[in-house]
């Protein structure tokens, strides 16, 4: 990795059994790898293993060292959503708490689905939690309505075009705060 790229966290925030996360997230990481400018990571929350108590005792999990690092390095997120209940799921809630202070001051963009709403009430959801975080969520979302007839038997839009431009428009929009964020940091940390 080099010192000038960036490095993106695609965060997969279903943990339910026969989920869809994980086949947006594989299509949307390489729409990320084919822009050129990032490195990519992808965290599955279901292979993590966070716990769901927190504890004031001041000892950290295992699974939420492990982590860390990774959440860390990052200089941007995407969060892999969908809807449940018109929000988002529990899994993803426990994770953003679990790492309050890394989200400060670097930008999230929100890729969703759904059914006829797409996932964005998820999102709509998500944003205030990042805001109370001092992340910065970027504007540009994508998001799939009716998923299942979204992707093909491959785990391909069905229709590229549209969603390849989507994914563009919002990794424009990602990497431009994620420069200016950084850029930020660096001459002065957040909170200073």
């Amino acid at each position: 990795m080099s010192e000038d790229r960036l490095r993106i966290a695609i965060i997969i925030g279903s943990i339910r059994t026969g989920r869809f996360g994980p086949t947006v997230a594989n299509w949307f990481a390489a729409q990320a790898c084919r822009h050129g400018e990032l490195d990519v990571d992808v965290i599955d929350l279901a292979q993590t293993w966070l716990p769901d108590m927190m504890t004031d005792d001041g000892d950290t999990p295992p699974p939420v060292r492990d982590l860390a690092p990774w959440l860390a390095a990052a200089d941007a997120f995407v969060i892999v959503t969908p809807e449940y209940n018109h929000s988002f799921p529990a899994s993803l809630k426990n994770a953003i708490d679990w790492y309050g202070d890394v989200w400060k001051a670097k930008p999230v963009g929100f890729v969703c689905y759904g059914g006829r709403a797409a996932g964005l009430r998820a999102v709509e959801a998500l944003k205030p939690v990042f805001t109370e975080l001092h992340a910065v969520s970027v504007r540009e979302t994508v998001s799939f309505h009716n998923y299942p007839q979204q992707f093909d038997a491959n785990g391909q839009p069905t229709d590229p075009d549209a969603c390849n431009a989507a994914a563009k428009n919002l990794l424009d929009q990602l990497i431009w705060w994620a420069l200016a964020l950084r850029e930020a940091r660096a001459k002065r940390p957040y909170g200073s």
